[in-house]
């Protein structure tokens, strides 16, 4: 984990971000390279690194981007969506590979998938590992919920159908580790989905839960069951 401060909005924040590494005693991938590189690279070692994966554009994802990766001249990948948010922080540069839904990248004997799941940001992205049966979310889905961009949620009826239509689809054990907080697991999140989609995650204290389901079994407006759907 590492520690550093953002700017949203015109304020301040201060945030910690898990930097995840997946590899064996010779290679690993760096799994959102946060605030401080040298922190990331006194735990990744010797090893080399093969790539830095970028699941958001978000400063708090990408700001040790450039320096873990120039080590060993490893590349730098993010979603094309997201590459507005990475100049923010790196104009002068780019990520060296775009990343698309269902993309893999091989590290040691594992296998990391590209999921695309938007909503905190249009370009955000999971990575998931059926050999570890563990799921990399970003910033998309925490072991509180959903996550947020400065306490607000800047598309949840995106975020939400993502969530619902591709992380809950894995097995129940699966690991969740997110890029904020604890770990937990896909078992423990699926049960309260219901009650995000009726509003509980933007209903004030005491406010009435709507009436529903809808008749394709949501209970909120513009939910898409298919995040690929029009």
């Amino acid at each position: 984990m590492t520690e550093g401060v953002v700017d949203v909005d015109g304020v301040e924040q201060k945030v910690e971000n898990n930097t995840w590494i997946v590899g064996d005693d010779e290679e690993v991938i760096v799994i959102d390279a946060g605030h401080d590189a040298e922190k990331v690279l006194e735990q990744v070692g010797d090893r080399e690194v093969l790539a830095v994966i970028c699941t958001h554009g978000l400063p708090d994802h990408v700001g040790a981007a450039i320096e873990v990766a120039a080590r060993d001249e490893a590349v730098v990948a993010m979603h094309p969506k997201d590459k507005p948010l990475w100049r923010r922080t790196w104009p002068d540069t780019w990520p060296d590979i775009e990343l698309e839904d269902e993309g893999v990248f091989a590290v040691a004997d594992v296998e990391l998938e590209v999921m695309t799941t938007p909503g905190v940001t249009h370009g955000g992205i999971s990575l998931y590992c059926e050999e570890l049966e563990a799921v990399f979310t970003g910033k998309t889905l925490l072991a509180d919920g959903p996550g947020k961009l400065g306490g607000d949620y800047p598309a949840l009826a995106d975020q939400l159908s993502t969530i619902g239509g591709r992380l809950f689809t894995l097995a129940h054990r699966t690991r969740v580790l997110p890029a904020h907080g604890e770990e937990t697991v896909i078992g423990e999140l699926e049960p309260k989905f219901d009650a995000w989609l009726s509003g509980g995650l933007t209903r004030g204290a005491g406010e009435p839960e709507e009436e529903g389901p809808l008749t394709d079994g949501t209970r909120a407006a513009r939910i898409r069951l298919n995040p690929d759907g029009d």
